[in-house]
């Protein structure tokens, strides 16, 4: 885990105010996580059968971007992307707490 907050600190250094994926708005989102193809279609089926928001989707990028680092990746995989709409759809369900 301490990588993977390395990884962080690094990417954001020259970001104000940003130290973790979590801090991260709407346009430095889209900057920092790129997905494949394959991974858009993922979410896109994933925002239809979940009724997920854009803030949903937001949020699954940032932790989908914190499992790939993790398994220190530089990017996204659609397994990533998977792990990440897994927590969402449990935490819809109640498991969350």
């Amino acid at each position: 885990m301490v990588k993977a907050r390395e990884i962080q600190e690094e990417r954001f250094k020259d970001v104000t105010g940003v130290y973790s994926n979590a801090q991260m708005g709407s346009k430095l989102l889209r900057t920092v996580c790129s997905i494949p193809e394959e991974g858009i279609q993922l979410m896109k089926t994933a925002m239809e059968r979940l009724g997920l928001s854009a803030r949903a989707y937001d949020r699954i990028l940032k932790v989908s971007r914190t499992i790939a680092d993790l398994s220190n990746s530089e990017d996204i995989k659609t397994e990533h992307l998977a792990e990440a709409i897994q927590y969402r759809s449990l935490d819809r369900e109640g498991w969350a707490g």
